[in-house]
């Protein structure tokens, strides 16, 4: 991996995990999902016509049906997270989404796409893998707790972050698809992605605008501040994957859970900070593991 894509990636890492702490304290649903879509549509509107305005007419059906798959992803994913953050803690759902979604992205990018990873990449993904399970509570999320209210907090935790986890590494594989092989744009798949995304969570407020303009009198400034900086996380990591394999910057994305666990354990009040910390020194050593790999 090559200094550029590290560095792009540890600031990517510090702007994800902010806007997911954002995105929590929101408790937002798929309506908060528009909105955030919305005032991203209207940010980055500039910047998207700018790029755009000579290369998207010339896009063709591939293009397009990656753009589109992308969008679809990338809904399901932010919809299930916001699901999982209204029904657990973020120190939960956070660490097993990042966790999980880096492995199976890798192993994706390795098996069906062919590229090459060595032993000591390998004990980079480890290292990240193992920080984030530490981070999530290790052991202790095997276990069952002796509250049940408890018990199946931390059980719906763990299975909302395993399947935005899996949404995860569907989103990566096809964007890396795009972005490395067809050599689109990362900013305009990520900008035009959003109009899917717009397109297809416009039904869920359309069906009672009333309660719909309720919630964003709430919950705008969450909005908004998702719409600015959340773009600004993905295309860093996706200009990254220009240079690096995926294999390698899936898994190096999650140093956000470095910021995660010392910002959100901190903000939110979740979480033991042992565990945490302890879980961000494995995060730190298998990124710089990667980083070398």
């Amino acid at each position: 991996m090559t200094l550029n894509a590290f560095l792009l990636i540890l600031l990517a890492g510090l702007i994800h995990a902010g806007w997911n702490i954002a995105a929590k304290k929101a408790g937002g649903d798929a309506r908060f999902a528009f909105f955030s879509a919305f005032f991203m549509m209207l940010v980055w509107a500039p910047l998207g016509w700018w790029l755009g305005r000579d290369v998207v007419p010339r896009w063709g059906w591939l293009e397009w049906g990656l753009v589109t798959i992308s969008g679809v992803l990338h809904v399901v994913y932010y919809v299930v997270l916001l699901r999982g953050y209204r029904k657990a803690d973020l120190t939960v759902v956070y660490p097993m989404a990042r966790g999980s979604g880096p492995l199976l992205s890798s192993l994706v990018a390795i098996t069906l796409l062919g590229e090459q990873i060595s032993a000591l990449g390998v004990a980079g993904i480890a290292g990240v893998v193992g920080g984030v399970f530490l981070i999530a509570g290790g052991p202790a999320l095997l276990r069952s707790a002796q509250d049940p209210v408890a018990r199946q907090r931390v059980h719906k935790g763990i299975g909302y972050g395993l399947l935005t986890g899996a949404f995860i590494a569907s989103y990566t594989v096809v964007d890396g698809y795009a972005v490395k092989v067809v050599l689109m744009s990362p900013i305009l798949v990520d900008y035009m992605g959003n109009f899917v995304r717009l397109l297809v969570l416009a039904p869920v407020v359309v069906r009672d605008l009333p309660a719909a303009r309720a919630l964003l009198r709430v919950q705008w400034r969450f909005a908004l501040l998702v719409a600015v900086v959340s773009p600004v996380a993905y295309v860093l990591v996706l200009y990254a994957m220009q240079s690096a394999p995926i294999s390698h910057v899936a898994p190096a994305r999650e140093v956000s859970m470095l910021f995660a666990a010392l910002l959100g354990g901190h903000l939110l009040g979740e979480g033991d900070r042992m565990a945490r910390l302890l879980g961000a020194a494995c995060i730190a050593a298998g990124v710089t593991a990667l980083a070398l790999g």
